[in-house]
């Protein structure tokens, strides 16, 4: 007598069903999730502004439903706010948050370069991060022959390119993957404020070219160190910079919300700026617009 085993097949093919389900709604909270980070980093949603369900779902052509996980992950990486009626806005870092930020940098930084020059360097490991910074350095002798004070946007994403990767590399030679990730959305979370600043001048890349090269001839040397005490100076001269950035842009965001709109705040910015020095002091910088500080190490 023959045994069929229809009931086995119509389980199989129901939860066949069911897991292609879950496949397409991974898959299209997936493309949320990508679409809402790249605009975040971008900056084309900048910190503070909302996020429409609605209007990403028609961009998407998908439902509301992968938009809400995706928002929700999203959240749990720091990158957006979401209050209690479920509102999204994209974060906008305090003082006090990149503060904690990069101290949570240097901390695994520190640790990462110490334990990357407890061994030899690699030839090509050498020689790929002398590259990323010799690429620094040939910014900064295209903006000299430009004329130009500062790096314009798309030069500027350059140089970011070549220094993330600088200490992505160095991070990576501590051989911990979880550290590295961590560096990496601690990274991620401080660019979305530093989408404010003015490109980097002549002096400062050079600076950071030098603070660079100085980290990596201590790695290549095995002084763990020197390496870790170059690498906790070079974090914290660029948080002393950005925290300077964030007080000028805090006071000129507090004059633009509080003065009548036809009252061009620039003008009172460099009438201050004049007055400091006529009494002998070094003028403040414009309002928005970074300083230059041969101290304030970036990267």
């Amino acid at each position: 007598m023959k045994t069929y085993y229809k009931p086995q097949q119509e389980s199989r093919t129901v939860t066949t069903g069911a897991e292609n389900r879950v496949g397409n709604l991974s898959l299209t909270r997936n493309k949320a999730y990508l679409s809402l980070y790249q605009k975040i980093v971008a900056g084309e949603l900048p910190p503070g502004s909302a996020i429409s369900e609605v209007l990403l779902s028609k961009e998407l052509g998908i439902s509301r439903t992968p938009i809400r996980e995706a928002l929700g992950q999203l959240a749990a990486e720091g990158l957006i706010e979401q209050s209690p009626n479920r509102k999204a806005v994209v974060a906008r870092l305090g003082r006090q948050d990149i503060v904690e930020l990069y101290e949570l940098r240097e901390a695994l930084e520190r640790y990462s370069v110490g334990k990357a020059a407890c061994r030899p360097l690699r030839d090509s490991e050498r020689k790929s991060l002398e590259s990323l910074n010799q690429s620094i350095y040939s910014i900064k002798e295209l903006l000299t022959a430009s004329g130009k004070p500062a790096l314009d946007h798309e030069m500027m994403s350059r140089f970011t390119a070549y220094d993330l990767g600088f200490h992505t590399l160095l991070v990576r030679l501590a051989a911990n993957g979880r550290i590295l990730k961590v560096v990496n959305d601690t990274r991620i979370l401080l660019r979305i404020f530093t989408m404010r600043r003015e490109g980097h001048n002549g002096p400062l890349l050079e600076k950071i070219y030098r603070e660079h090269a100085a980290v990596l001839q201590a790695v290549v040397e095995q002084d763990s160190q020197r390496a870790m005490r170059l690498i906790s100076e070079h974090i914290q001269r660029s948080l002393e910079e950005r925290l300077e950035l964030y007080d000028r842009w805090e006071i000129e965001t507090s004059l633009h919300t509080n003065v009548p709109f036809f009252f061009d705040v620039r003008p009172l910015m460099e009438s201050v700026a004049g007055l400091a020095a006529n009494n002998g002091n070094a003028a403040p910088p414009q309002a928005g617009v970074p300083a230059v500080n041969a101290d304030a190490g970036e990267d």
